[in-house]
């Protein structure tokens, strides 16, 4: 078998594995927001707490599911992972029969999100493990770009599958699907060659943060221009006059989308350090275009650039970490790796929003080009 066939053969099934388990998170966010404001009647600030309990969830188990990784083996990480993530469904439609005690269906929601929120960091930690595992640490780079197409394009095409199968049938089947989607993505990755833990090398957890703290951060600081565009570009164009804000998204998918196509290589060929320059400058260029934009065209070629610039971020830190570290704590360094990227986004809406209350919209993107070309000088050093 040739190495594009081994590849492929490969990445396929833990693609497949990840974008069905995935489908969980994008479904949620397009069906809970109005469960929990419409059909249980609880105000916006309880919306914000069932959303944003999840990512601390997810950021509280990166250790444990690095750890889970090298001491047992990635498998049994994505294992565990896409049960959490069907017991999470299952949760869902206990809350969903509880709406007449609105309180009681509350708690079971929370604790569904919590689930899931551990589900999802047991099977992208293990799926990224798993397949490293497979391909070999010269080929990481490709495995984390090609997982975050999975991972990305899950989201997008959850949330408006579950406000279409909301609509045409009610919450319980939307939550019934968020329990069998996580299921049919085990079964993708049933028959994929196992990879054997070694734990004999195990390190601290805090060491291991400190290995990859130089690329975590420089994945922190390059994720605030994503993080930005996507919890505030409504409301910038809003406060502009303009229309195509939902057009903003589309085209950083896209441009995200095929940059990772085209290029998932090169952070393996040409070192991390390198592309993750590169790609920030990119990123850098298209906030400050945001942050300038006189008109709509200009606002959606900021939003373009920053798609292609923050496309290859993630992978790019992501290959100096994972050498940073023996291969038997490659799932504590993707761990504490990822971590970083999940901080970044529970951190940056609350940032931005500070700014924005002070300055105005269009600073936002400022604060994003900066932390841009800051993440740029610390690739300069890896």
């Amino acid at each position: 078998m040739d190495t594009k066939q081994k590849t492929f053969t490969h990445l396929f099934p833990l693609c497949a594995c990840v974008f069905l388990g995935y489908l969980t998170v994008g479904i949620s966010l397009g069906t809970l927001p109005a469960f929990v404001h419409q059909t249980l009647h609880l105000n916006n600030l309880v919306v914000g707490l069932v959303i944003g309990i999840q990512s601390a969830a997810t950021l509280a188990c990166r250790h444990f599911s690095g750890t889970l990784c090298d001491t047992r083996g990635s498998r049994l990480a994505v294992q565990y992972g896409a049960a959490l993530s069907v017991l999470s469904g299952l949760v869902y439609l206990l809350a969903n029969a509880l709406v007449p005690y609105p309180a009681v269906s509350l708690i079971a929601l929370l604790s569904g999100r919590v689930l899931l929120g551990m589900g999802e960091s047991l099977l992208i930690t293990g799926a990224l493990a798993w397949g490293v595992g497979l391909l070999g640490h010269s080929r990481s780079g490709k495995v984390m770009a090609w997982v975050g197409i999975a991972m990305y394009g899950a989201v997008a095409c959850g949330a408006p599958l579950g406000i279409f199968v909301e609509a045409w049938a009610g919450a319980a089947l939307a939550f019934a699907t968020v329990a069998i989607m996580p299921l049919l993505g085990w079964l993708a990755v049933l028959s994929l060659q196992r990879v054997p833990a070694n734990g004999n090398g195990h390190l601290p957890f805090y060491r291991v943060v400190r290995q990859v703290g130089k690329s975590g951060m420089g994945l922190a600081l390059g994720t605030v221009g994503f993080g930005s565009l996507a919890s505030f570009i409504s409301l910038y164009f809003e406060q502009r006059g303009w229309s195509g804000a939902p057009m903003a998204l589309t085209v950083f998918g896209a441009a995200y989308i095929v940059v990772r196509l085209f290029f998932a290589h090169l952070p393996d060929r040409l070192g991390g350090g390198r592309v993750a320059l590169v790609s920030l400058l990119i990123e850098a260029a298209g906030q400050a275009l945001l942050w300038k934009a006189t008109s709509p065209a200009v606002a959606l070629s900021g939003a373009a650039l920053t798609g292609v610039g923050f496309s290859l971020v993630f992978p790019s830190f992501g290959v100096e970490a994972v050498k940073r570290l023996a291969p038997e704590n490659k799932g504590a360094a993707l761990g504490a790796y990822v971590a970083f990227f999940d901080l970044a986004l529970g951190l940056t809406a609350p940032l931005a929003g500070l700014i924005a209350g002070q300055f105005g919209y269009a600073a936002i993107y400022c604060f994003g080009a900066i932390s841009a070309c800051i993440s740029a000088l610390l690739a300069l050093t890896l």
